[in-house]
């Protein structure tokens, strides 16, 4: 006989069946309590290869990127998954402006082959500036993470990487720009010898990850990598 728990459950979803939060239309059973469908999941397009050995922008293999081609040292490597489409768009709006954390879970899913996620790396994630994690209540950035820890068994760390300054919005400034704003604003704890692993929802230039990467580097880490869930389409310089 099923417990009346699991009872409960099933005659819930047959009144009340969950809908996906970016469709709308009804979750089947098969994917649990998942809040984004395995449809909309499908319309995330995957970042096609080959990519940039550093920054992981599709490139044409022998060919200077002219995205990190100006980054200093301190960021090894940066990977995302899928670019930011209108699907996975509505999937980080959902994460960071509409208060549903748990559409980390299919994000981090999603992440999980990404090849920096491999040995005995610890996960890091972006740290918020203190204001804008009072408006939302949490840290995105550490939602994924925790996600891929649990998927992954990699451990979080949150109490190395802090963020010093607050710093305005990026979304309207240039790559330069964006650069500008972020340098100095992370300072990280002692991380001697670590091989460490930066986590963010959104790669755009790379201008946070690299400064954050080279505070990790300046407190001794050995090797820092990223991961994100999305990369934006972003015009490069000729």
């Amino acid at each position: 006989m099923l417990p009346f728990v699991e009872i409960f459950t099933g005659v819930e979803r047959w009144l009340l069946p969950a809908a996906c939060l970016l469709c709308s239309e009804p979750v089947s059973a098969a994917e649990g309590d998942a809040l984004i469908c395995d449809l909309c999941r499908l319309r995330w397009r995957p970042i096609p290869h080959p990519v940039c050995n550093r920054c992981g922008q599709p490139s044409f293999r022998g060919l200077e990127c002219r995205l990190c081609a100006a980054w200093p040292a301190g960021l090894t490597r940066a990977r995302s998954v899928v670019w930011l489409e209108p699907s996975a768009r509505a999937a980080v709006h959902q994460l960071k402006y509409e208060g549903w954390s748990r559409a980390a879970e299919a994000m981090a899913a999603a992440m999980t082959a990404l090849e920096p996620l491999t040995g005995q790396v610890c996960l890091i994630p972006v740290p918020l500036g203190g204001r804008r994690q009072r408006v939302r209540g949490y840290n995105q950035s550490e939602r994924i993470a925790s996600a891929l820890a649990a998927r992954t068994g990699l451990l979080v760390r949150t109490d190395l990487l802090q963020r010093v300054r607050e710093t305005q919005t990026q979304t309207t400034l240039t790559p330069e720009a964006r650069h500008a704003n972020v340098s100095g604003a992370f300072c990280s704890g002692p991380a001697e010898t670590m091989e460490l692993v930066l986590v963010d929802d959104v790669f755009t230039t790379g201008a946070t990850l690299v400064a954050a990467a080279a505070a990790l580097v300046s407190a001794g880490a050995r090797r820092v990598e990223a991961v994100t869930f999305a990369r934006a389409v972003v015009d490069l310089p000729v």
